[in-house]
Parts: structure tokens; sequence; C-alpha cells
């Protein structure tokens, strides 16, 4: 088996490659390419990631391309997880939204929409090779931000086999099962970066007011983003993502007070670790590397959502090769693989069609994010019976945004995109929306005008 993962010079590529190579052999994974179309990248993360093969799975065939045709050839299995543009257009998405003062968040916020303006033609581009060049049942596994909105443009695109992964609801669940001692499992429902779980089980109990009463799993959890008031009375557990929604005018504030946003952030980190990791002392010594990319990273978590939140992480963080950590969004990917491979099946949450109206109130070609039964040959999602108003309220206005915004970019139609960036909730306003894409397009005119037109 060949998977290949596009933007595999990332600063998360080692993750991707600890996973990998931990659950190559059960998954008969005999091929591992990493490409990047950046080469100084691609030379010290993929390079890191390289060695942890050598170190994990030697027997796996891995290697280093720029090439996109070679790394495609005859592929399995596809991850995408790229930022077109770079960390910079990134930080600059960000910058406009807030100039505007809007909330420039680069999934929820109209620096989402900015993004995907270069996220999906790129990945159309891609889809279209993977449909050329690689098997014939080839999956894509997108875990480029933002992932519904480009999910939902690849499917409108055409491209059926690509389905959208965040490690976001899992991961949250997993948070809830090591503070509580032992393991939990929940029905999702939404979109992503805007989703629920109604109710959350352990051992066939449903502990969902327990978690929301325990003031000490909401303190140590992504909960803590929320009044727990809130959290009682609405009697549901919301995704971290919807702290911008509910509290989108306290975000901004924050952000505008701190003096940076996330994307600025992470570019100033990035460079930093960037630079430290190419200096020849660290570069030639492995585990050098690991404790630089481990300081840097650790930075990295613990600056998520403080800016907007006021509220960092404290638990310290690292990089160990050895430890049965975490894999984020390379073990959904993985766990989907599995779950293909294997006779019975299982449940897990993707970002897929509302196929036979898994939410009833959504179109069947809307992408949502919910729990699925996946099978060797079908990925059903599960039929979602009861969801308060409130929250199908705002699912059914996000899913409008992003039918708009997915046409909008995929017809690069200027229009469009002010109806879309106006029904987003974080922006509201005509004149403001207009203001906006007026922006946007300047800003990725040789990503999304000189592409499609």
């Amino acid at each position: 088996m060949k998977l290949t993962v596009i933007g595999g010079g990332g600063v998360r590529s080692m993750f991707l490659a600890k996973s990998i190579a931990k659950r190559a052999s059960y998954l008969s994974i005999t091929e591992v390419v990493f490409m990047d179309i950046d080469n100084e990248r691609l030379d010290v993360y993929g390079a890191l990631s390289k060695k942890i093969f050598e170190l994990k799975a030697p027997e796996v065939k891995f290697s280093l391309t720029l090439n996109i045709d070679s790394a495609l050839k005859d592929a399995d299995y596809v991850i995408t997880t790229i930022r077109a543009g770079g960390d910079l257009m990134r930080a600059r998405d960000e910058r406009i939204a807030l100039r505007c003062r809007v909330l420039g968040q680069e999934t929820v916020g109209a620096a989402g929409f900015s993004f995907a303006m270069r996220s999906i033609p790129v990945l159309v581009d891609y889809c279209q090779k993977i449909k050329n060049l690689s098997k014939p049942n080839c999956k894509v596994f997108n875990f480029t931000n933002p992932a519904g909105l480009v999910s939902q443009g690849l499917y409108d695109a055409g491209f059926n086999f690509a389905f959208g992964i965040c490690d976001a609801p899992s991961g949250m669940l997993k948070n809830f099962s090591n503070i509580m001692g032992k393991e939990v499992n929940g029905e999702c429902y939404g979109l992503n970066h805007l989703s629920f779980f109604n109710n959350v089980y352990s051992d066939g109990k449903d502990v969902t007011r327990l978690i929301l009463e325990s003031s000490n799993i909401i303190m140590n959890s992504d909960l803590r983003y929320f009044n727990p008031n809130l959290l009682k009375r609405n009697g549901f557990i919301p995704n971290e993502y919807l702290y911008y929604y509910y509290y989108p005018e306290k975000a901004l504030f924050n952000i505008i007070r701190s003096g940076k946003s996330r994307g600025e952030i992470i570019l100033d980190l990035n460079i930093k670790m960037t630079r430290e990791l190419k200096e020849e002392h660290v570069k030639n010594n492995f585990d050098e590397s690991i404790k630089v990319f481990s300081k840097w990273y650790g930075k990295r978590e613990k600056a998520y959502m403080a800016n907007e939140t006021g509220m960092a992480r404290k638990k310290k963080w690292s990089f160990d090769i050895e430890s049965d950590n975490d894999g984020g969004y390379a073990d959904i990917a993985l766990k989907y693989i599995e779950l293909e491979l294997t006779d019975n099946g299982g449940d897990m949450i993707l970002c897929v069609p509302n196929k036979n109206k898994a939410i009833m109130q959504l179109d069947d070609d809307d992408i949502i994010e919910v729990s699925c039964s996946v099978t060797k040959t079908s990925c059903i999602p599960h039929k979602i019976h009861e969801i308060p108003d409130v929250n199908l309220q705002l699912i059914k206005q996000v899913k409008l945004y992003e039918r708009l915004a997915s046409k909008a970019i995929l017809n690069a139609d200027f229009d469009l995109a002010v109806d879309a960036l106006y029904v987003n909730p974080m922006v509201g306003s005509y004149a403001l929306a207009d203001e906006l894409a007026t922006k946007y397009f300047e800003h990725n005119k040789n990503y999304l005008i000189t592409r499609l037109k």
C-alpha cells in the first residue's frame, strides 16, 4: 500500500510520520511519500520525518519529493495538509479582517474565507491529478483548513473521494477519557469547528451532566473557554471553536488588545523554530532536533486560543517518538484505513456529505461533521434525531455561508463572495462584506482569479 502526504514539509509532519510508522506494518503500508513545494521546509521537517521512519519502520520505503506527479503515482491513499501562501498569507488574512474590526479567525472567521480562496483552487488541481495518476479507488483525507469549507468546495467540484478530517471532536473525547480515567464516547453532529455532543457515554452510562457539572473536567479541558452556567443550562458539549460564535466580541477585543493574531504568533514561532532546526549542530543531531522542536512547538501549544480567550494551556508539552501520544489528524486518517480494511468496520467522526438526510434540515450534498459508520464498502453518517433549535439555527446559517462561499470561490464570483461573507455570523454586514471581499480578492488574485479565469 502506498500512502502520500501532500504538505509533508509542514511543522506537524513528524506527528504524521510517527503515527504512520507505528502502524505501517499492521495496515500493510509499504511505501510512504512526503511531498511539498517548499524545499527548505522539506529539508528540515521532512528530514526529521524520514529519521523517524528509519528508527520505527525501516522496512517502509520512505521518500521526500518536490514532484507531485511521482508522489501521486499509484497512491492508495492521500493526506492533504497544505497552507497555500504559507504562514505569512495566513497572518495577512487575519490582519485584513481585524483592520475591518471583524474577527479574523482562520477557519470560522472572515479570514477562513480568504484561506479557502487559496486552498480550494490548489486542492482542485491536486484532486484532478489524483484522479488521473493514483489508484482508481484512491481516497483523500483533507486536513487543509478551513476543513469544512474546503471539503464542500472539493465535493462541489465533483471530487467525491475526499473526506474532511479534524482531530478536535475526537481529541475532546480523548481528553475527557484521560481526566476521568475511563473510555468516553459520544455522537457528534454539526459542521467542522461547529459541532456538538448531545450525549457522552462511558461504560454505557450517560456522563454528560457529570462532565458539565465538574469544575475539574471543565478547567482541564477546552470547555474552560465557556461560561460554566451556560454549559449547564444548555446541557450539551460544544466544540471549542464555538467560543468564537458564542463570544465574538470578547475574542475580537482580546486579540486587538494583545496586539497579535494567532496567525502572527504562529508565523513568528515557526520562523524561529525552523531557523534553529537548520543550525548545523542541531540538524546533524536527531535528539537535539527533537528537543528544539519540543521547545518551540510547546510554545505553540501553550498559545493555542490563548490570545482570544485569555487562557493559556498549562500542561507541559514534548514530542516523544516512543510514546503512544495522540497523533492528531493522522490517527483519524489511519483509523479510516483500518476500518475499511477490517471485516467489522466501526464508527468515527468525519466531514462527509449529508447522505440520507443525517441532519434532516440540510441538503443531501451539504458537507457536515458527524459520527459515521465505516466499512469496507461504505461510509454512512449517523442519523441525528434531536437537535436543539438554537444549535440548528446556527448550523443552518453557517452552512448557507459555506454553500455560497464554495460557489463563489469555484466560480471566482465577487457578488457571491459578498453574500457569503454577509451571512457569516462573524461579519453580518453587507458594507463590511463588500469591503472584505474587495480586499480578499486583491490579496488572493494570484491564487484565485488568474487560475480560474
